[in-house]
């Protein structure tokens, strides 16, 4: 048993009666052992093993999905689509839930002339009503669907159950609103490699997805084989050193229920002015609770000279890592205007498939 947290005796009673409603069992003791009384404090105590969960219900974490919903590819019908839906269905398939895809046309009359991906223009003149564009759109979604049956049908892509959606509005807007209402476990993104993405930094899609940080984002770059995905065997955690780095590794434990793999933990923050040995002996720590709670993983810790890209991309190829998993936070807009966040940097940085999971 591990104490959560220490609390006057109402509180601790609250916050029992909230985790036994999920099924997590509680003992309550005093932190004063040579006390029979409830005076100074109290000490709330859960089996070790269910400290995400815990952590999760605490924290008030209203983007938690509910099992059984729909991973979310979002799609524009392109070949990084294609490649996103064939590991979206091959994660589907492993955790039995459908997968849906996602498309959004933006309306003609506000658009203009404006070019969104390599297979679809939107020029004023020629767009006709909203209608139209909207039956368009069904139409280019129909025929992507026939494409990804056919890749079942030859083994190609795993068999799953797939849903569809198209809506009206930016890409990013319509993929965000979707994901706060149905709250999917994964939306799964394809990119393009890292030196076409540069050249496209502003009005990223992946970006200003990944830079809301409520949502588990995988990003799938054009270079990235399938099977790499679908059974990373070296991955490299940056974390933050503190309690959303259990959440974020007890996510990627329940999204690959299957695999055998070797993670990195390693550290990297530009806003905690953490010393070498504080980091060591942090990074130590969580260490031991994931060799005691993940017994499929095996664990080590690595320390980055610096944090800066540069340096975990070193690390990266070191310790020949075929997944990047960062914890992410929320941020608001003007935040994303002036200062994207570490998995927004990252994402046009490398050509890494990145697992970001909201913190």
């Amino acid at each position: 048993m591990i104490t959560i947290a220490i609390h006057t005796y109402e509180r601790a009673l609250s916050l029992r009666a909230t985790l036994e409603s999920h099924g997590i069992p509680v003992e309550l003791t005093n932190v004063l052992h040579d006390s029979p009384e409830f005076t100074s404090g109290v000490r709330v105590r859960i089996p070790e093993e269910q400290l995400p969960l815990a952590l999760r219900i605490i924290e008030g974490d209203e983007s938690t999905p509910a099992p059984g919903n729909s991973i979310l590819v979002p799609v524009d019908f392109s070949e990084h689509s294609f490649k996103a839906v064939t590991v979206a269905a091959g994660i589907a398939a492993r955790l039995e839930t459908p997968v849906k895809l996602l498309y959004s046309y933006l309306d003609p009359y506000i658009a203009g002339n404006l070019q969104f991906s390599d297979n679809i223009s939107y020029e004023l003149g020629e767009s006709g009503a909203r209608e139209a564009m909207e039956e368009a759109g069904r139409r280019l979604m129909h025929n992507f669907l026939e494409r990804v049956h056919r890749g079942i049908a030859d083994g190609l892509i795993s068999k799953v159950k797939l849903e569809s959606i198209v809506v009206e509005g930016v890409p990013e807007d319509a993929i965000i609103e979707y994901a706060k209402n149905e709250k999917p476990p994964l939306i799964v993104m394809g990119t393009r490699g890292s030196e076409q993405k540069s050249r496209e930094l502003i009005g990223s899609v992946t970006g200003e997805v990944l830079d809301e940080g409520r949502f588990t984002v995988l990003t799938v770059p054009d270079p990235t084989e399938k099977d790499t995905l679908l059974r990373p065997d070296n991955i490299l955690f940056l974390g933050n050193l503190d309690q959303n780095d259990i959440i974020a590794l007890d996510t990627l434990y329940r999204l690959y229920p299957d695999i055998h793999a070797s993670v990195t933990l390693s550290y990297m923050s530009r806003r905690r002015g953490l010393g070498e040995t504080a980091v060591k002996a942090g990074l130590k720590r969580l260490k031991t609770y994931c060799d005691n709670n993940f017994s499929r993983f095996s664990f080590e810790t690595a320390m980055l000279p610096k944090a800066s890209e540069d340096d975990f991309e070193k690390l990266a190829e070191k310790h020949k890592c075929a997944l990047l998993v960062v914890p992410n936070r929320h941020r608001n807009a003007f935040s994303r205007l002036f200062k994207p966040g570490i998995a927004n940097r990252i994402l046009f940085h490398t050509d890494l498939p990145m697992l970001v999971i909201p913190k």
